[in-house]
C-alpha cells in the first residue's frame, strides 16, 4: 500500500478542473495526528459506536477489522485518531449536514451484520488484479441487505473523485432503501484518478454483484443505481452507455438512475428512467445544468422526476432535518414505477 500522506497535502486534489462535481465550501485540514494516541478499552465484535467515539474506535473495532479504513473518506491519509465520529462532517469539505445520528446508524449496521456472522464487505477486483494495478486494493462494496431475492441498488457516493463520503451520502441511503425491502451495495471507488478509474470501478461491482448474484441473494432484474455529485456521474456513464463501455461485463442497463446534485450532461440515445434531486442554492451543480439534461431527457421520452428543494446547496445527503428529508422515498417509489424491468414492489 502507498504511505500515507496529510489530508491536507492531498485537499487540492479536489479542484482539478472538469474531474470534480464540488468545490468545497471549507478546506479545512483536521487537527495533526497526535503523538501518542489514548489508550482505549478493548471492544467487542458487537460494541455500538457513538457520536462521542473516536476515528480510532472506528478503525480499531473487531467488527470492521479489515476493512474499516475504507469507511475514512481517504485511506492512504494521515487522520485524527481523536476526532469524534460526530464531528465526521469536518472530513468532508464538499458535504453539508452531516448529520451524526445518520452517520453512527450506518457504521452500526455494519458491526451489527459483521457481528453477526453477515459478510459486508465485498472484493471487486481478483487478488491478481490489484497486484497488476496496486491503486485498485482500496475498493469494493459494502452490503446492506435487504429482502432475500429482492433486486439491489448500487449507490456511488460522491466527494469530487478526491474522496469518498460512504458515511454520509452511501451507508445511510442503503438503510433507507432496505426499509423498503431491497438490497443496497455502497460503492467504495479509486479516488485521485478522475471519473474514468472510478466509473471502472462502479463497471467492476455491477458486474461482481451479477456473477454472485445467488450467492448474495439478490435479483439483478430491475436494479437501479445511485449517486450523489461525483457518484451521480459515475451512475448516468454507466445508466447512458453501459457497463461494458467502462471494461465490465455486457450487463444490462439499470431500471433506473437516480442522481443528486450534479452538473453531468451526457447523454445517449437509449437512456433509462431518471430521478433528479437538486438544492435550489447550488452553486456547484446549479439547478440550470440539471433542468438542461433532463429537458434532454424528456424530448426523448425518457421517464424523468425533477425536484428542486428550496433554501439548500450542494452535499446535503439524506437532508435529515431540512426541506429534502424524504428524497430518497420519494426516489424509491419513482425506481417502483418503472414500467420497464420493474422491480417488485416491496413488503409495506
Amino acid at each position: 500500500m502507498k504511505p500515507a500522506r496529510s489530508w491536507a497535502a492531498l485537499l487540492s486534489l479536489a479542484c482539478c478542473a472538469g474531474t470534480a462535481d464540488a468545490e468545497p465550501k471549507r478546506l479545512v485540514a483536521p487537527p495533526s495526528p497526535t503523538a501518542a494516541a489514548t489508550t482505549a478499552p478493548q471492544r467487542s465484535a458487537l460494541t455500538h459506536l457513538g457520536p462521542g467515539d473516536r476515528l480510532g474506535d472506528l478503525l480499531d473495532h473487531p467488527a470492521l477489522a479489515g476493512f474499516a479504513r475504507l469507511l475514512l473518506p481517504r485511506s492512504d491519509v494521515d487522520v485524527d485518531r481523536e476526532v469524534r465520529l460526530g464531528d465526521f462532517g469536518s472530513l468532508l469539505p464538499y458535504h453539508q449536514h452531516v448529520n451524526a445520528r445518520d452517520v453512527i446508524a450506518g457504521l452500526n449496521r455494519l458491526i451489527d451484520d459483521a457481528g453477526a456472522g453477515r459478510r459486508v464487505f465485498i472484493d471487486i477486483y481478483a487478488p491478481d488484479e490489484k497486484a497488476r494495478d496496486p491503486t485498485k486494493a482500496d475498493t469494493g462494496l459494502f452490503f446492506l441487505r435487504g429482502r432475500p431475492g429482492a433486486p439491489f441498488a448500487v449507490i456511488a457516493p460522491g466527494g469530487g473523485f478526491s474522496y469518498v463520503a460512504t458515511v454520509h451520502e452511501g451507508l445511510p441511503y442503503g438503510l433507507a432503501i432496505n426499509r423498503h425491502g431491497f438490497n443496497a451495495f455502497v460503492l467504495r471507488y479509486r479516488v485521485g484518478q478522475g471519473s474514468t478509474a472510478a466509473t471502472e470501478d462502479l463497471a467492476a461491482a455491477l458486474s461482481a454483484i451479477f456473477r454472485h448474484a445467488a450467492e448474495l441473494q439478490v435479483v439483478t432484474e430491475g436494479y437501479s443505481l445511485w449517486g450523489s455529485s461525483a457518484g451521480a456521474r459515475m451512475a448516468a456513464s454507466i445508466g447512458s452507455h453501459g457497463a461494458a463501455r467502462f471494461g465490465g461485463d455486457p450487463l444490462p442497463k439499470p431500471a433506473a438512475v437516480v442522481m443528486a446534485y450534479t452538473g453531468h450532461s451526457d447523454t445517449s440515445a437509449d437512456e433509462p428512467p431518471t430521478f433528479v434531486v437538486v438544492g435550489a442554492h447550488d452553486r456547484i451543480a446549479p439547478p440550470a445544468a440539471m433542468q438542461r439534461r433532463v429537458r434532454a431527457l424528456e424530448q426523448v421520452s425518457v421517464m424523468v422526476a425533477y425536484h428542486e428543494v428550496p433554501g439548500l446547496g450542494h452535499g446535503f445527503g439524506l437532508g435529515t432535518g431540512t426541506a429534502a428529508q424524504g428524497w430518497i422515498d420519494d426516489a424509491v417509489r419513482f425506481w417502483e414505477r418503472v414500467p420497464s424491468q420493474r422491480p417488485p414492489r416491496s413488503p409495506r
